[in-house]
């Protein structure tokens, strides 16, 4: 079923009209009376609702029902990666959003090579977002997943060491494997945190012990900066019982 998401104001109880982007999508789709579509509102509540009108510029509906949305993960889940060179951070925004990420995070680390500046971080979070967006609407979510970036490392920790569950992959790392961290305690929300391309320093990974964050290993096989946290992501969500 055709999905399109709007502001969470715009949502109604009866009524529902569509402009600008959706609806030139609608028009693409060649919507027509009577065809069924979902309208979410981005934070995991949608609408069934019946094309009543179909017009230039405007699309109207009928809304049927009201419902929290059946695909979102029981498990809040927040992709914490480091910044990377080229469009990989675009690669893990969009696998993450599919796979069910709560959100996706990005910030700087010592040995980051790409170091966006105020200027183009800003055109470059409207498309992160944007490709989220896209990713949910096509993986059938109804919640977009918020891309947020932070200016330190340091605040990166602080805000994942407030989830349940905090943890951050080290190659080095031998002892604790990331069974061993899922399988202790409960929790309802985890923080996923990957280094960038020439990994962590060591001064780092302490940095993260002591705010509480669990050091684990991903295997004995080195992943790509853009692999790891699609890889964790992926057995959080399998650990949780949603594959």
């Amino acid at each position: 079923m055709t999905r399109f998401f709007v502001a969470p104001e715009e949502l109604r109880p009866d009524f529902l009209v569509l402009t600008g982007e959706n609806a030139r999508h609608a028009k693409v789709l060649r919507l027509k009376n009577g065809e069924q579509v979902l309208v979410c509102d981005g934070q995991g509540r949608e609408c069934l609702c019946t094309v009543s009108d179909v017009s230039d510029g405007m699309i109207s509906l009928v809304v049927h029902k009201s419902m929290e949305s059946q695909s979102e993960a029981r498990v809040d889940v927040s992709v914490y990666m480091a910044f990377s060179k080229g469009d990989k951070l675009e690669h893990v925004i969009q696998k993450a959003t599919e796979l069910g990420a709560y959100e996706i995070v990005a910030f700087p680390t010592a040995r980051c090579v790409s170091r966006p500046d105020e200027k183009s971080l800003k055109k470059k979070l409207e498309r992160w977002q944007k490709i989220a967006a896209s990713a949910a609407e096509q993986s059938g979510r109804g919640r977009v997943p918020e891309v947020l970036v932070l200016d330190s490392y340091s605040k990166a920790l602080d805000r994942a060491s407030q989830t349940d569950k905090g943890i951050l992959f080290y190659e080095n790392e031998e002892a604790v494997t990331l069974q061993m961290s899922l399988s202790t305690g409960t929790w309802r929300s985890v923080s996923l945190i990957t280094g960038p391309e020439g990994g962590l320093e060591p001064y780092e990974v302490e940095k993260a012990r002591e705010k509480g964050i669990e050091v684990c290993t991903l295997g004995k096989r080195i992943l790509r900066c853009e692999t790891a946290p699609l890889c964790a992501l992926s057995a959080v969500m399998y650990h949780a019982g949603e594959f």
